[in-house]
């Protein structure tokens, strides 16, 4: 791959990680193609063409134009969802119409951005798809030799209201970051929150639910590995049990990764086949992470 190919960056416009990253790939006079699939079909225009000799042609976004065989690096990050049409989004009774284009969208762009020729994948869309699942995070986790408190995944409110009985004080976690919109078009978060067995009701039937014993803590510890490269920092301050609410009242502190720790997370990271992880940690009164 020529030095002068570019960097493709796969991600929502509005996405503030993204951005450090474009900047930074422009100080460092790297091309830079940003490109996002919830763009598709209104905004970005693909041809692929594919014969013995593999995957070539173009995707043109409303500023740039990039050879498909010819991108060096993918950086994946949080892209919007596949969609259709937008006046086929719009119009009454046309569900069916609408979810066969966005399948259409995610198979066919998906299946080309995630085959790129020599591409260098930072992570690959499908490991990062398989690394999505709370579950499997859990389960990889504790083969990895993580300690992993007490954990229920139910949609039983008895089972949940035992669970909390039993192991509390709980703790609810979400088991995905999905986009969710108020009245006003607002996005909304539902954060980690401490639970009691009384505040459990029918509503826990309606999907499943994450609950989990929760851990007195002194600090967390975020890990970020790039390229087998970990880079460790204590954050410590919160007055809450989602330290990601209280920016503005924490403390951060670079430190060296614990080498069991470390060990845990390249198992981790060779599991699921990832480039580039994010971790969270809390540090527990006796020190263990």
């Amino acid at each position: 791959m020529s030095p002068g190919a570019p960097v493709l960056v796969v991600s929502r416009l509005d996405d503030v990680t993204a951005d450090v990253v474009t900047r930074e790939l422009n100080r460092r006079r790297v091309p830079v193609v940003r490109l996002d699939p919830g763009d598709f079909p209104a905004a970005v225009t693909v041809a692929a063409r594919l014969d013995s000799t593999g995957l070539r042609g173009s995707a043109r976004t409303p500023t740039r134009l990039v050879g498909l065989d010819h991108v060096r690096s993918v950086y994946w990050r949080r892209p919007r969802p596949y969609a259709a049409p937008p006046k086929l989004e719009k119009r009454e009774g046309e569900g069916q119409a609408a979810r066969w284009c966005r399948e259409e969208a995610r198979y066919g762009l998906g299946g080309i951005l995630a085959a790129l020729p020599g591409a260098h994948y930072v992570n690959h869309p499908w490991r990062n798809r398989d690394a999505e699942y709370k579950p499997a995070q859990l389960a990889t986790a504790a083969h990895c030799g993580f300690d992993i408190p007490p954990t229920l995944l139910t949609n039983d409110p008895r089972e949940a209201a035992s669970f909390v009985r039993e192991q509390g004080p709980v703790v609810y976690k979400p088991l995905r970051n999905t986009d969710y919109r108020g009245a006003e078009g607002e996005a909304l978060t539902v954060w980690v929150e401490e639970v009691d067995a009384a505040d459990l009701d029918a509503g826990v039937a309606r999907t499943m639910h994450l609950f989990q014993r929760r851990v007195a803590s002194v600090a967390d510890l975020r890990v970020t590995v790039v390229g087998g490269e970990l880079f460790t920092v204590r954050i410590e301050g919160s007055p809450g049990l989602d330290w990601r609410r209280h920016y503005d009242a924490l403390s951060y502190s670079l430190i060296d990764t614990p080498p069991r720790l470390a060990r845990s997370v390249h198992a981790y990271m060779e599991t699921f086949g990832l480039v580039f992880g994010a971790f969270d940690f809390g540090v527990g009164q006796d020190g263990r992470t």
